[in-house]
Protein backbone atom coordinates (compact mmCIF):
# COMPACT_ATOMS: atom_id res chain seq x y z
CA UNK A 1 0.00 0.00 0.00
CA UNK A 2 1.45 3.28 -1.12
CA UNK A 3 -0.22 6.70 -0.35
CA UNK A 4 0.79 9.77 -2.71
CA UNK A 5 0.35 13.03 -0.89
CA UNK A 6 0.35 16.70 -2.66
CA UNK A 7 -1.01 20.31 -2.57
CA UNK A 8 1.21 21.85 -0.16
CA UNK A 9 3.64 24.92 -1.02
CA UNK A 10 4.32 28.19 -0.04
CA UNK A 11 0.71 29.82 0.88
CA UNK A 12 -0.83 33.20 1.69
CA UNK A 13 -2.55 34.09 5.39
CA UNK A 14 -6.65 33.40 4.17
CA UNK A 15 -5.58 31.10 1.27
CA UNK A 16 -7.55 27.79 0.81
CA UNK A 17 -5.67 25.14 -0.61
CA UNK A 18 -6.54 21.71 -0.94
CA UNK A 19 -4.37 18.67 -0.20
CA UNK A 20 -4.41 15.25 -1.97
CA UNK A 21 -3.55 11.86 -0.93
CA UNK A 22 -3.55 9.26 -3.58
CA UNK A 23 -3.62 5.74 -2.40
CA UNK A 24 -2.55 2.45 -3.89
CA UNK A 25 -2.64 -0.96 -2.82
CA UNK A 26 -5.81 -0.94 -1.31
CA UNK A 27 -9.27 0.56 -1.72
CA UNK A 28 -10.64 3.93 -0.05
CA UNK A 29 -14.09 2.84 -0.32
CA UNK A 30 -13.58 0.42 3.28
CA UNK A 31 -10.83 2.16 4.59
CA UNK A 32 -10.46 4.49 7.59
CA UNK A 33 -8.01 7.88 6.92
CA UNK A 34 -7.04 10.71 8.29
CA UNK A 35 -4.53 13.43 8.55
CA UNK A 36 -2.02 14.49 10.63
CA UNK A 37 0.55 17.45 10.75
CA UNK A 38 3.98 18.16 12.24
CA UNK A 39 4.88 21.89 12.87
CA UNK A 40 8.48 22.49 13.02
CA UNK A 41 10.05 21.64 16.41
CA UNK A 42 6.94 20.14 17.50
CA UNK A 43 5.54 16.45 17.72
CA UNK A 44 2.96 15.72 14.84
CA UNK A 45 -0.79 15.81 15.83
CA UNK A 46 -3.62 14.82 14.71
CA UNK A 47 -5.63 17.35 12.66
CA UNK A 48 -8.73 15.08 10.90
CA UNK A 49 -10.17 11.82 10.74
CA UNK A 50 -12.57 10.13 8.30
CA UNK A 51 -14.59 6.65 8.82
CA UNK A 52 -14.92 3.94 6.81
CA UNK A 53 -18.72 4.76 7.40
CA UNK A 54 -18.33 8.38 6.65
CA UNK A 55 -18.00 9.91 10.38
CA UNK A 56 -15.51 13.06 10.87
CA UNK A 57 -13.23 14.42 13.15
CA UNK A 58 -11.47 17.43 14.03
CA UNK A 59 -9.09 18.52 16.08
CA UNK A 60 -10.38 21.50 18.29
CA UNK A 61 -7.81 24.01 16.15
CA UNK A 62 -9.01 23.38 12.67
CA UNK A 63 -12.35 23.26 13.47
CA UNK A 64 -14.69 24.82 11.36
CA UNK A 65 -11.42 25.65 8.73
CA UNK A 66 -10.47 22.02 7.20
CA UNK A 67 -12.82 19.43 5.64
CA UNK A 68 -11.92 15.94 5.58
CA UNK A 69 -13.29 14.49 2.04
CA UNK A 70 -12.65 11.40 0.14
CA UNK A 71 -13.51 9.84 -3.66
CA UNK A 72 -13.70 6.40 -4.04
CA UNK A 73 -13.56 5.94 -7.42
CA UNK A 74 -10.40 7.86 -7.57
CA UNK A 75 -9.12 6.16 -4.49
CA UNK A 76 -8.22 9.74 -3.00
CA UNK A 77 -8.74 11.55 0.18
CA UNK A 78 -8.40 15.23 0.18
CA UNK A 79 -8.17 17.80 3.10
CA UNK A 80 -9.75 21.11 2.35
CA UNK A 81 -8.16 24.09 4.39
CA UNK A 82 -9.90 27.04 4.45
CA UNK A 83 -8.71 30.34 5.99
CA UNK A 84 -5.16 29.62 6.16
CA UNK A 85 -3.11 30.89 9.80
CA UNK A 86 0.49 30.87 10.52
CA UNK A 87 0.43 28.58 12.93
CA UNK A 88 -0.85 25.82 10.07
CA UNK A 89 2.43 26.07 8.98
CA UNK A 90 3.82 22.11 9.04
CA UNK A 91 4.39 18.71 7.24
CA UNK A 92 1.10 17.67 6.58
CA UNK A 93 0.82 13.58 6.35
CA UNK A 94 -2.05 11.15 4.99
CA UNK A 95 -2.63 7.69 6.92
CA UNK A 96 -4.90 4.96 5.85
CA UNK A 97 -5.69 2.00 8.56
CA UNK A 98 -5.08 -1.24 7.59
CA UNK A 99 -7.16 -2.77 10.00
CA UNK A 100 -10.86 -2.94 11.14
CA UNK A 101 -12.82 -1.18 12.51
CA UNK A 102 -16.05 1.04 12.31
CA UNK A 103 -14.83 3.90 14.60
CA UNK A 104 -12.56 7.33 14.42
CA UNK A 105 -9.32 7.37 14.95
CA UNK A 106 -7.40 9.90 16.00
CA UNK A 107 -3.77 8.40 17.10
CA UNK A 108 -1.00 8.12 14.63
CA UNK A 109 -0.57 4.48 16.07
CA UNK A 110 -3.93 3.87 14.95
CA UNK A 111 -2.95 3.70 11.59
CA UNK A 112 -0.61 1.51 9.35
CA UNK A 113 0.47 3.40 6.19
CA UNK A 114 1.48 6.79 5.57
CA UNK A 115 2.48 9.32 2.77
CA UNK A 116 5.84 11.03 2.53
CA UNK A 117 3.96 14.45 3.83
CA UNK A 118 3.73 17.46 1.84
CA UNK A 119 4.91 20.93 3.82
CA UNK A 120 2.59 23.90 3.99
CA UNK A 121 3.91 26.83 4.46
CA UNK A 122 2.03 29.64 5.48
CA UNK A 123 3.33 33.25 4.45
CA UNK A 124 1.82 36.42 6.34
Amino acid sequence: VQLQASGGGLVQVGDSPRLSCTVSGRSLGTTATGWFRQAPGKEREFVACLSRSGFRRYADSVKGRFTISKDNAKNTMYLQINSLKPEDTALYYCAARGRGGETWYDRDYEYDFWGQGTLVTVSS
